[in-house]
């Protein structure tokens, strides 16, 4: 059996890319659905970054080159942000823009599945959902029950070990009561912040995807590391307002408050991350 160990040192990595993120302000291209948008872009405008939500053919392409990273999410999948995600995907891919894949509630619902597939085969430079989702988009599964997973992130580790070693995807961001994360060179990295009002508010993981999506803005040529630490300083910041919230109505606004205010301090104090060995070879 694998152990894991403290990493002290992820924690630090960690505060020196919130810095980096905070200091070059990325422009996210958002591509996410209709329930979430204002969410995601007052995390991102929290974090220090900054959101556009282009989903419009002939506008996502060209835009995808010029912003500093992408995120597609499936969760409205309507006909032209289908287009729109795909058209932008290849544009990334060839302008060399760090993208995220978040394959919302794929598995049973066809018209999403297809579509993340899709998106899937263009390479990816992180996939990031929950259990369920990881598992459907990369076929091992059907998927869980719409948005929520019905596995835990240990029951996607296999498969996304083997989809990093295959080359289809740079790494893997597996979300759940204890995140999963694998990349090649960081092995396999389990991020243990958070809280359970995360998934009480509208949000709460898709934002999460855009969080990585502006850390690999960041962070290119290390996608893990940008992975790892964009799940810690999202979960951080929520384990923090949680103390201090008395329910999800009082914790979405205490949660823009910690990201803002999260401090390099903060984050090597809080953060709880552990590491397998041996590393994931691609």
């Amino acid at each position: 059996m694998q152990t894991a160990a403290p990493a002290p040192d992820w924690a630090r990595r960690t505060a020196e890319l919130l810095e980096a993120v905070r200091a070059r302000s990325p422009l996210v291209h958002c591509i996410t659905n209709t329930v979430v948008q204002n969410v995601t872009a007052n995390v991102l405008l929290a974090l220090g970054a900054s959101a556009a939500m282009v989903d419009v053919v002939t506008e996502a392409g060209p835009f995808a080159r010029v912003a500093d990273a992408l995120l597609v999410n499936t969760g409205t999948p309507h006909a032209e942000p289908r287009a729109a995600s795909l058209e932008a995907a290849s544009a990334a891919v060839d302008a060399g823009t760090p993208w995220v894949l978040d394959p919302v509630a794929v598995g049973s619902l066809p018209v999403r599945t297809a579509l993340a597939r899709d998106l899937l085969a263009l390479g990816p430079t992180v996939l990031r959902g929950n259990a369920s989702e990881v598992l459907a988009v990369l076929g091992a599964s059907a998927g869980g029950r719409g948005v929520d997973s019905t596995v835990g992130t240990d029951d996607a580790r296999a498969a996304a070990v083997d989809a990093v070693a295959a080359r289809r995807v740079a790494a893997v961001a597996v979300s759940g009561p204890v995140d999963l994360l694998v990349a090649p060179g960081i092995g396999v990295v389990r991020v243990a912040n958070g809280t359970e009002l995360l998934t009480r508010i509208t949000g709460g993981g898709c934002a999460l995807g855009a969080v990585v999506a502006a850390f690999t803005a960041v962070s290119p040529e290390d996608p893990g590391a940008a992975a790892v630490a964009a799940t810690a300083v999202h979960t951080i910041a929520a384990e923090l307002a949680a103390r201090e919230a008395g329910g999800p109505g009082t914790f979405q606004p205490l949660f823009l408050d910690r990201l803002a205010s999260l401090s390099p301090e903060d984050v090597v104090r809080t953060a709880r991350i552990t590491v397998e060995s041996p590393a994931v070879t691609a």
